[in-house]
């Protein structure tokens, strides 16, 4: 049995580095662990195909989206975890690996509000309460983010494993504005000529900005956590299967504290 490298697509910088504290750079491929790579996508589905494309022609074994979303109801709040059963985009549920979902899920700490359930594709960031009721009904899903359909979608298509990893930001009531978001790079990072004319114009308030870094708080030290409970391997011990649904068979024990020493050791090796 061979050991599996699994495959990280992370959109934002900052959703990175609460895997590493490292400089990533778009559609370069890091090596955060010995059986763990990351390639950082930046946001929408046309980079998270192009980054998932790149980690299979690298070899990886296993895809993982790991990042943000968005909640599409009020149960939800900033820092809850959503590792959902399956992803739905234009019109299609595609399931995720449910026995590495339940392994990850074990090893959580019972602090952490964990739910499952339906992640949901948005091809534009949804800027309005009414927009995020309307997913909600139209797939069934309680959160939503722009690359996990995509990945799922790809690692269907490859036959290879494939979970999500997201945690709330935004609450149903909350939704950055477009002219927040004209002033963000692709990799989350900002403007600062742009955000601060938006500011000055009003069509950013320094409110606004608040709500957001608290949400953004809140997710990256969910995510943070997770990194540092099960490890930069995500308990990725896969073996080759004929289909990306089915349950994941066989073992390889490893030590997330090893892991975090060696890549710790190795954070400057780009492949």
């Amino acid at each position: 049995m061979s050991e599996t490298i699994v495959g990280i697509v992370s959109a934002l910088k900052s959703e990175a580095s609460c895997l590493m504290k490292q400089r990533f750079s778009l559609f370069e491929i890091s090596r955060i662990a010995p059986r763990t790579r990351l390639c950082l996508s930046g946001m929408g589905g046309a980079g998270a195909l192009r980054a998932s494309q790149m980690l299979h022609e690298y070899g990886v074994g296993g895809l993982i989206s790991f990042g943000t979303a968005a909640a599409l109801n009020d149960k939800l709040i900033p820092g809850d975890l959503v590792l959902p059963e399956a992803t739905y985009c234009k019109g299609r549920e595609l399931p995720v690996t449910l026995e590495w979902r339940e392994r990850v899920v074990e090893m959580l700490p019972s602090y952490l509000t964990v739910v499952g359930g339906i992640l949901a594709d948005t091809q534009n960031p949804l800027s309005s309460q009414q927009e995020k009721l309307k997913l909600a009904e139209d797939a069934g899903a309680c959160a939503a983010d722009m690359e996990s359909a995509i990945v799922a979608e790809f690692a269907a298509h490859r036959d290879i494993p494939f979970i999500a990893v997201r945690a709330i930001v935004d609450p149903l009531e909350f939704s950055p504005p477009s002219a927040l978001l004209d002033a963000v790079h692709a990799d989350g990072t900002v403007n600062v000529i742009k955000l601060t004319s938006a500011i000055l114009n009003r069509s950013v308030s320094l409110k606004t900005l608040f709500h957001l870094g608290v949400g953004m708080r809140a997710a990256c030290s969910t995510l943070s956590k997770v990194v540092q409970t099960v490890g930069l391997g995500f308990k990725s011990e896969l073996t080759d299967r004929g289909f990306a649904n089915e349950p994941v068979v066989g073992r390889i024990e490893e030590n997330a504290d090893t892991d975090q020493a060696d890549s710790n050791a190795n954070a400057s090796n780009f492949r």
